[in-house]
């Protein structure tokens, strides 16, 4: 007999209190057809947003006894063949980049997965944030025909099935609780759960969901991948900060089911009474909801809610059973106490002390609108920086990654007019 981790056991039975956004109770997002079950991620016009409080029970993800990944290495196989539909320009050398960058930024608190690693298991692993990147497939053999009557060329998920295990043994890759991948199709592929065409992928009469995520056993290799079908339509996508299609796919399914999977690869770990899984809680008709405060905005007037290994992305936030709320990350928004002194002159200069928390990673500080100079960070808790040249009054700011601190009375720098001259 498993022993349960005590941890685990309380977390399952703390109640959260908070308002939620829930995909829509018409509905469950895991789907259980027979021999599989899928977790998908709906379109926005399938999805509501509710504020009434519920109760702790069906709010919080509850453990269910299953493994979590405890590590994830990824794979995107783009499944193109020769003469078929192509990607977008930018599209796959931007799957990559996101991919490469989750890696890079791997064991951080500043995007939505370090909301993952409070998700553990019975055998005491957790949903740590460590990411790797094993790199592009490229996969070009021909596509079956057809299996289902949806669209031209309609894949089912039988035959995603084969043809990932074909490439996976063909290419002596691994298959196991580690590693996943996502097969990634160009514009023109629609994919159906089965050949009866009931449940299909956008630019289908039977459009249910933007990609789902799902496993399948051979022997005692595990095959944990997601369907990605290509997808630009509002139903499925934010803006693109990077003006660049893979942003559609990022926002479309790939960070949801990414993060889908960590917390629960075989449907058997963390999930609501309502069959939601971590990204289903909050997804959301209402995208200001869903993506939650942004970051900043990039060149393009977009805005973005991560900045990950620097580059900036738009995409929905993470259910945290901890906060009973959803996050895009566990490092909180630094917070300014106070600064000293006060008051300097107008010509700026003055080296400023600014105390409180969260100054984290990189960090600015601003007077107003105009930035300061020379910001030496002492600790987590403490700064200082040489106030700008300015006149009047004006809020001083911190900016990290988590977010910007609040103004309040005491963050006012108060600049001294200038002495006048002696007659």
């Amino acid at each position: 007999m498993k022993r349960l981790n005590p941890f685990l056991c309380l977390l399952s039975l703390l109640g959260v209190a908070a308002y939620l956004v829930t995909a829509s109770s018409a509905f469950a997002v895991v789907l259980h057809l027979p021999g599989r079950t899928l977790g998908y991620q709906p379109p926005n016009s399938q999805s509501a947003t509710t504020t009434k409080r519920a109760s702790a029970e069906s709010k919080r993800l509850t453990y269910h006894g299953g493994p979590v990944m405890t590590s994830n290495t990824n794979y995107p196989l783009f499944w193109a063949p020769s003469g078929e539909a192509a990607y977008p320009a930018g599209y796959v050398s931007g799957i990559d980049r996101w991919f490469g960058d989750l890696a890079h930024d791997s064991g951080g608190r500043l995007n939505t997965d370090s909301v993952l690693v409070q998700y553990g298991d019975s055998e005491g692993g957790f949903g740590n944030y460590s990411s790797h990147f094993g790199g592009p497939l490229i996969d070009t053999d021909p596509y079956p025909a057809s299996g289902c009557k949806a669209a031209a060329v309609c894949l089912t998920d039988e035959q995603l099935r084969v043809e990932l295990q074909s490439y996976v043994e063909g290419h002596a890759l691994a298959a196991d609780l580690a590693h996943e991948y996502f097969v990634l199709l160009p514009p023109g592929v629609s994919t159906c759960y089965e050949a009866s065409g009931h449940q299909c992928s956008e630019g289908t009469a039977h459009f249910k969901y933007c990609a789902y995520h799902s496993f399948f056993k051979v022997g005692s290799e595990t095959f944990l991948y997601v369907d990605l079908p290509y997808d630009d339509t509002p139903e499925c996508v934010a803006e693109s900060p990077n003006e660049s299609p893979s942003d559609y796919a990022i926002s479309g399914g790939l960070a949801h089911e990414h993060s889908d999977t960590v917390t629960d690869p075989e449907f058997n770990a963390w999930i609501s009474e309502k069959e939601e899984e971590i990204a289903d809680k909050c997804r959301s008709s209402n995208v200001l909801k869903e993506m939650g405060p942004a970051l900043g905005t990039a060149p393009d007037g977009v805005p973005y809610n991560q900045l990950i290994n620097g580059d900036e992305y738009l995409y929905q936030q993470e259910w945290s059973n901890e906060q009973g709320a959803c996050e895009q990350r566990t490092a909180l928004p630094p917070v300014v106490k106070k600064i000293a002194p006060k008051k300097g002159p107008a010509a700026g200069g003055t080296r400023v002390t600014v105390t409180g928390s969260g100054f984290l990673g990189s960090v600015t500080v601003d007077f107003g609108a105009t930035p300061g100079t020379d910001v030496k960070v002492a600790n987590g808790n403490s700064l200082t920086v040489l106030s700008p040249e300015g006149s009047g009054e004006a809020v001083v700011t911190v900016r990290t990654e988590a977010g910007v601190s609040a103004a309040g009375k005491k963050t006012v720098f108060i600049y001294k007019p200038p002495k006048k001259a002696k007659k």
